[in-house]
């Protein structure tokens, strides 16, 4: 099982890596437009019909395997987490704990430490500085 979500992690990422910007139409043309991608409406837009050159619409083709959606670039899954009964609920080998922004410096130095006993990676641990760590 760990080979194919592999196989589909890499394949992910070259899919990321062709992907081209899409650009909202005419975004070059005026200021006041970002480059955010927008639905083209127009009753006869050539970006919606898809002709002439105009450049690349967001379809299904660019989406990444069905398997691997969602996951970070290790194979994890995220998992957010605000206290630490909902850390011991985290399957170490498939999930990776996040840490919500709404917990306090305290309480996310007890969860650090938990994770720790654990082994449970917390990708934004780094936010809570343990006494003694550099």
């Amino acid at each position: 099982m760990a080979g194919i979500i592999s196989k589909l992690l890499s394949i992910r990422k070259k899919k990321k890596a062709k992907k081209p910007d899409f650009v909202r139409q005419e975004g070059y043309r005026y200021e006041k437009l970002d480059d955010v991608w927008r639905r083209p409406r127009g009753r006869h837009s050539k970006l919606r019909k898809c002709r002439k050159p105009r450049g690349k619409k967001p379809s299904t083709g660019f989406g990444s395997p069905k398997a691997v959606k969602g996951m970070t670039k290790q194979g994890f899954i995220p998992v957010h987490i605000s206290n630490v009964e909902e850390l011991r609920k985290v399957d170490s080998k498939k999930e990776i704990a996040i840490i919500r922004s709404s917990v306090g410096k305290k309480k996310r130095m007890e969860i650090v430490q938990e994770a720790e006993k654990l082994k449970i990676k917390v990708s934004n641990a780094y936010r809570a500085k343990l006494p003694g760590s550099k």
